[in-house]
């Protein structure tokens, strides 16, 4: 393999690496550096992709190993963190008794579907130009934000907070693997016919960071699902 061709994954190894990253800050409880570097390992994601189309260097191997640092970095750093929320809070409720130590696992529906999407979308022809189901990466940056806005305020005592945490997973990765149609962020003109939803999804972005901050990337992802669902209808 010539340098040229090794460099798409060059950079597909520097996501992988920053998922690992993230994954150790999750378990630590770092969440805001969990945070930063799910989002590094999303632009090391879309440079890997970029780098491939601009030196014509596609491999057999870049698409595996795509698939596995996706699987890392945006299945099982999100993982993580929904992990240490549910772990963190299980403890300030007392009611849980024996069960306390033991609902934290459930967690790890986000690492297996995602896992489960990532296959079923490498062997789908139908995802050249948009997705069927949620991709990983916006899934990953949903609770990327969701942590970093409770990085130091884990609801004490609250249970619904708990249970929250546990229907977001559940509902998050079925969507992963769902039949819903979504589109793509990648634009082969910056007209505003043919990129409606593109540009409502960057206005909503700026508006909700304005607003909320961190936070507001789950809410971009929301509007991004909602928007994704309002194109289906249509």
């Amino acid at each position: 393999m010539s340098i040229k061709q090794s460099i798409p994954n060059l950079v597909t190894c520097c996501s992988l690496v920053s998922g690992c990253i993230a994954c150790v800050m999750a378990l630590k409880g770092n969440l805001p550096m969990a945070t930063l570097w799910i989002v590094v390992a999303a632009v090391f994601d879309f440079c890997d992709g970029f780098a491939a189309r601009s030196l014509h260097a596609y491999s057999p191997m870049g698409k595996e190993l795509d698939s596995l640092s996706d699987m890392v970095s945006f299945g099982v750093a999100p993982g993580m963190i929904a992990y240490w929320l549910l772990e963190q809070a299980c403890v300030t409720v007392p009611a849980l008794g024996n069960a306390a130590p033991y609902i934290p696992y459930l967690a790890l529906v986000i690492p297996v579907f995602s896992g489960l999407r990532l296959a079923k979308f490498n062997i789908d022809e139908r995802q050249t130009t948009s997705f069927i189901g949620m991709p990983v990466p916006a899934h990953a940056l949903f609770w990327a934000s969701i942590g970093y806005a409770f990085r130091a305020s884990i609801p004490v005592d609250n249970i619904g907070f708990i249970a929250g945490i546990i229907v977001l997973a559940i509902l998050f990765s079925l969507l992963l693997v769902s039949e819903v149609p979504m589109f793509s962020l990648k634009v082969k003109s910056l007209k505003w016919k043919g990129n409606e939803l593109r540009y409502i999804l960057v206005g909503g972005a700026v508006v909700f960071v304005a607003l909320f901050g961190v936070l507001g990337i789950a809410g971009t992802i929301i509007l991004y699902i909602a928007l994704s669902f309002f194109n289906k209808r249509r």
